[in-house]
């Protein structure tokens, strides 16, 4: 079985005077703004790393709940952040890293029960599978009471 999901990209004008804009398939993003200043000058829209961030976050907190579920645990809360770091490589750039933060409330687990299971998400994740960089992690806090 294989899952495809899409998105569209576009670009108008080239280099830094280029303006861009992307869509996803479920309309989540729709024509969304995105260019040489959302990416480097912090101006409004979104950025591939943003986009990368976010599909990181959320690709390892499901993994995470769903290893949870499987070992028994219903009841809980996670919280992730992801944060891509993009470096100046020769002319180009980089992603050298995507650092998970993670904070997160299982009610009657143990915390080296907790770890394991953060990092095998961590490991087994699709997103961090396809990403070519050092994945951390760093369990912020952890509530088992």
């Amino acid at each position: 079985m294989a899952i495809i999901n899409w998105a569209t990209a576009s670009y108008e004008g080239l280099g830094k005077d280029g303006k861009g804009h992307v869509s996803t398939q479920s309309g989540a993003l729709k024509n969304q703004p995105y260019g040489f200043n959302t990416r480097f000058e912090d101006k409004e829209g979104t950025n591939p790393e943003e986009q990368i961030a976010a599909a990181h976050a959320s690709c390892f907190t499901m993994a995470l709940s769903f290893g949870l579920a499987k070992q028994g645990f219903s009841k809980g809360s996670l919280k992730s952040k992801a944060s891509i770091t993009l470096m100046k490589d020769g002319d180009g750039f980089t992603v050298t890293k995507s650092e998970i933060k993670l904070d997160a409330r299982v009610p009657g687990m143990h915390g080296s029960d907790f770890e394991k299971a953060a990092v095998e998400a961590k490991l087994n994740c699709p997103i961090s599978k396809l990403l070519n960089c050092d994945v951390t992690l760093d369990i912020t806090s952890f509530d088992g009471n």
